[in-house]
């Protein structure tokens, strides 16, 4: 035999005894119990997955199964059972094998029907397959390197108490050596790893918000913020602030569809880059207000953006139009990051944005006459909901109310969100919660509530929700605890197939997250402009808007695209 042969034979002895190391060491608890959390983790969730998000989910949900069963492993050997004989083990690894194996080929063959049992629900055609091998094959790859990196930390653990033992008791070695590698792993994953990467994501959405799409060009009116006439630069406004100040309805299309004269819509735009610091923001923001005079209108809302600095076209484009373009819309820029990055990176920013700008909004709104003065009103939307929603303290508009508010979408963390939905009337499901008698707050979605038609009290407040929405029911809870959305009544675009699983919702929830703008309007997170048309009725009572008015308003909204963030 040659030496290239000589080579190959030797390469295959090897992974040969490599591959029965790892069939002798393998946990046949761990696969069970991997196999277990596959099959869950392919029933459907809340949003419909393609075999890409589904094969990384059911990886992770496989990895953690099998974490577990090494676990059970470990407590056995612990408490000191007897070990199997070599007999029973060789049945016991087949037996697991096969239930294994026909649980999975279920749970496969079964996927694409309870993918479709979402989309039908939302509206969308159904896939004739969900690619259930490809799904395995992911997963399966998934699975193992999570595995790998899992047995690697075990090894150095290992390898760190074999060292200790020399100058400790050999358990106290082991707890020593694992709580090291436990911290040396998190301390580089942090500093190297997670710093890197929010250092290059900063850099590049820092670029991106430099950037100016095609088709937005520098406003030439002179009462729109950017413009050569306003105390706000036009340079200093980030991308998506740009994208806000040049949209919407004109004065000639608000004219042609209410049959009479319409002014233009105000809209007021602060930059991160327009003032150093972000107080001084708000306060030019207040100034820009009055050299437009947007306190003379008869409607003014404070909107707290989204992480990357947008405004849902949707909420702002129909208040103006149920309005006649007699309003004025005023919002804070204050950071450029995606939601999710914004609130890792600096979690209060956005409540603290959205205080300032109110505060000094209602400070000049207050000093007004109360008859001539606009009624005031907040919005937001996702993670400007989290920080709208905390702008207004009750004690400091206790004496001088504003007139509601209008949010839509409310990141779990939302705590009087929160707070409200666990003090709902006892017979209202957790996804549309009912408050007492509705005269303060009430929740809306793509169906009219039972308290929608009733009085209202001074303010109004609403919310307004999906049930299909994964960033509003997304809770650490979810890992040890059945949701209270899951329970009773369920919403109208929610699976009759989910189900609550221990651990594995959690993680089908979280992975539902970056896809919940993925699916069609009026679901998800996309809310739709009919949605937005109804509730801002509900919060701002319009007046000369008929029923045959509204309807027509909805209809020219009817072929909206979705939006991004």
């Amino acid at each position: 035999m040659n030496a290239a042969g000589q080579t190959r034979v030797s390469i295959r002895q090897r992974l040969t005894k490599i591959a029965a190391l790892y069939w002798d060491t393998l946990s046949f608890a761990g696969v069970i119990l991997a196999a277990l959390l596959f099959a869950t983790s392919m029933t459907p969730s809340l949003l419909p997955r393609s075999f890409t998000t589904q094969g990384l989910l059911s990886g992770f949900a496989a990895a953690f199964g099998y974490a577990c069963g090494v676990f059970v492993d470990w407590v056995w050997r612990f408490l000191q059972f007897r070990p199997l004989s070599q007999g029973v083990k060789r049945t016991a690894r087949l037996m697991n094998l096969v239930c294994a194996g026909c649980l999975m080929a279920v749970v496969l063959w079964r996927a694409t029907y309870w993918q479709n049992s979402i989309r039908s629900l939302m509206e969308m055609r159904p896939v004739a397959t969900s690619y259930p091998f490809l799904t395995a094959l992911l997963a399966a790859f998934v699975a193992v390197i999570l595995i790998a990196i899992g047995r690697l930390l075990v090894f150095c653990s290992v390898f760190v108490a074999q060292r200790l033992k020399c100058f400790v008791p050999d358990r106290l070695a082991y707890v020593l050596a694992a709580l090291f590698v436990l911290i040396a792993t998190a301390t580089v994953s942090n500093k190297l790893v997670a710093r890197s990467l929010l250092n290059f994501a900063d850099a590049s959405f820092a670029r991106i918000d430099r950037l100016t799409d095609e088709g937005v060009s520098q406003p030439a009116f002179p009462n729109q913020s950017g413009s050569h006439s306003s105390l706000v630069d036009w340079h200093s406004i980030g991308r998506r602030g740009k994208q806000f100040v040049v949209a919407g309805p004109t004065a000639e299309q608000l004219s042609e569809f209410h049959q009479c004269e319409c002014v233009q819509p105000l809209r007021v735009y602060v930059g991160l880059t327009s003032r150093p610091t972000m107080r001084a923001r708000a306060q030019l923001a207040v100034e820009e207000l009055k050299r437009t005079g947007a306190f003379e209108r008869s409607v003014m809302v404070v909107v707290t953006p989204t992480g990357t600095g947008w405004i849902d076209p949707s909420a702002v484009d129909t208040l103006e139009y149920l309005h006649a373009g007699d309003t004025a819309i005023v919002a804070l820029q204050y950071s450029y990051l995606p939601s999710w990055l914004t609130i890792i990176v600096d979690p209060e920013r956005p409540t603290l944005a959205a205080r300032l700008l109110f505060d000094e909004v209602y400070g000049h709104w207050k000093s007004l006459p109360e008859k001539t003065r606009p009624k005031l009103y907040l919005h937001g939307l996702s993670l400007g909901a989290l920080g709208s929603e905390l702008s207004a303290d009750v004690l400091t508009i206790f004496e001088d109310p504003i007139d509601g508010a209008l949010w839509s979408g409310p990141p779990f963390p939302s705590t009087q969100w929160a707070s409200l939905t666990k003090a709902r009337n006892p017979k209202s499901p957790a996804w549309r919660p009912e408050i007492r008698d509705g005269r303060m707050v009430r929740f809306q979605g793509q169906s009219p509530s039972s308290m929608d038609e009733g009085e209202w009290g001074p303010i109004r407040n609403v919310y307004l929700q999906y049930a299909s929405d994964p960033m509003v029911f997304f809770s650490p809870d979810l890992l040890f605890e059945e949701p209270a959305w899951l329970q009773g009544e369920r919403g109208p675009d929610v699976s009759a197939y989910l189900r609550w699983f221990p651990v594995v919702t959690c993680l089908q929830i979280a992975f539902d997250l970056p896809l919940a703008t993925n699916v069609p309007l009026g679901y998800g997170h996309n809310y739709a402009p009919a949605d937005y048309i109804d509730a801002w009725c509900s919060v701002t009572d319009p007046d000369e808007m008929t029923d045959e008015k509204v309807s027509r308003l909805k209809s020219i909204f009817a072929d909206r695209k979705p939006a991004t963030f």
